[in-house]
């Protein structure tokens, strides 16, 4: 399947150079994979702009998949093809080790950069000795909530799952509008539900799914009592139609007025705020509830790498190291509520000022419970479907958590076979 592209400005005036990069007359045309979203494009494309105005390139944008889960299986088809279309890579959190044999080792180009960084950060996109990607930015699941409607009804912030449904409860009760649900989230079957699912089973300390020595450990009490916890929100608090959506989705919702309650990423807090934003300035945001054993936060986030197909290599090198700097990151930060990757970025009193949950959450950020891509390896989409699919037949009522998470143990097992 070749891709899409859309070049969304022409080419821009030769410039003097910028970074590492000196090209002379051989100026180069890249494409870059700035997200999904038109927020994510929003901010990414003109800071490569800037880039290829200062070098003399040019760059135009690739249209990515919306679900990470249907990017990831183009990227595969494009590797299999060795395609040079698309030049620097963004890629999720759980993808180096999945996909390394395809990425270039960016140690000659960022000369020591990534100290800057999260360590933690920086060494999950180390495989094999080799720096694969730098961190773009990261991300934390985290609660949305109308501080508004809490207020009217005097409930404070749910510490618990089980405190989050009563307040949603109350709340819907109390305003009685058909068209408000109390909590939006991911429960489409694709990779955001492997995220919603890990936080609910970890917060009732039931694991993460395998754990670090590579055992399978869901099949427990703690992880079917999670599950279940999850399935009773439906057609309660919840909508029947949750089940298909996926951030956006939610976030629609949410910002439309329509839900008390939402779980989402960081970005959700920019579009919040946008002057034409019904909920503007009635948005709350807190860590995700405990299911009684501890707070958890899916890890997310998302990488920039070089495809070791392109014909560009240097130039789209000096692009990621361009737009991974403080620089860059200071004004997503500011534009888009985008976590910044470097930690000095987060005592900055712009940043903090333009999202003040970066600072009062920022434990959630380094903290964030990651899924079990670097124990599994190259078999991480077949252990995240798997999950996803369990939880899913859960939260449809096809299973009850107990089954659901003793046939995940044996198909886990089954993907396993001898070793990750």
């Amino acid at each position: 399947m070749k891709p899409t592209f859309t070049r969304l400005f022409a080419s821009l005036a030769l410039a003097g150079g910028f970074g590492v990069l000196s090209l002379g007359a051989h100026a180069a045309d890249l494409t870059i994979d700035c997200g999904a979203t038109a927020n994510d494009v929003q901010n990414c494309l003109p800071y490569a702009e800037e880039w290829a105005k200062k070098t003399g390139n040019t760059v135009k944008a690739y249209t990515a998949p919306t679900s990470s889960t249907d990017k990831l299986a183009l990227l595969r088809q494009q590797f299999a093809a060795k395609a040079s279309e698309i030049d620097v890579l963004s890629i999720d959190v759980v993808w180096p080790g999945v996909i390394k044999d395809h990425l270039v080792d960016l140690k000659k180009y960022s000369k020591g950069a990534e100290s800057k960084f999260f360590p933690a950060m920086v060494a999950n996109n180390v495989v094999g000795g080799k720096l694969l990607a730098m961190p773009w930015f990261t991300d934390a699941g985290l609660l949305f909530y109308r501080k508004d409607l809490l207020d009217k009804y005097k409930i404070a912030t749910p510490q618990t799952w089980d405190e989050l449904a009563a307040a949603a409860k109350k709340v819907m009760d109390g305003e009685k509008s058909a068209e408000l649900q109390g909590y939006v989230f991911q429960a489409k079957a694709y990779e955001g539900l492997t995220c919603d699912a890990l936080e609910w089973v970890y917060s009732f300390g039931g694991g993460t799914i395998i754990d670090k020595q590579g055992n399978i450990t869901i099949n427990n009490a703690k992880a079917a009592k999670a599950l279940d916890t999850a399935a009773s929100w439906i057609g309660t608090i919840a909508p029947g139609g949750v089940l298909n959506y996926a951030e956006e989705d939610a976030r629609g919702v949410f910002q439309n007025g329509h839900a008390v309650f939402m779980r989402n990423w960081p970005y959700a807090w920019n579009l919040a705020q946008d002057k034409d934003s019904v909920i503007k300035g009635k948005v709350g945001v807190a860590a995700l509830p405990s299911g009684g054993s501890s707070k958890a936060a899916a890890l997310g986030g998302w990488q920039l790498a070089v495809n070791k197909y392109s014909k560009n290599v240097d130039a789209a090198a000096d692009l990621v190291m361009y737009l991974a700097s403080a620089e860059v990151q200071k004004k997503r930060a500011l534009n888009g509520s985008y976590n910044p990757t470097i930690p000095d970025l987060y005592k900055d009193a712009d940043v903090v000022k333009a999202n003040p949950f970066m600072g009062q959450l920022l434990e959630v950020f380094t903290s964030a419970v990651a899924r079990p891509a670097t124990e599994t390896g190259l078999k991480y989409p077949q252990v995240s479907n798997a999950f996803w699919d369990a939880a899913h037949d859960v939260l449809e009522k096809k299973s009850n958590g107990t089954d659901a998470v003793k046939k995940l143990e044996a198909k886990l097992k089954t993907i396993k076979r001898d070793k990750w």
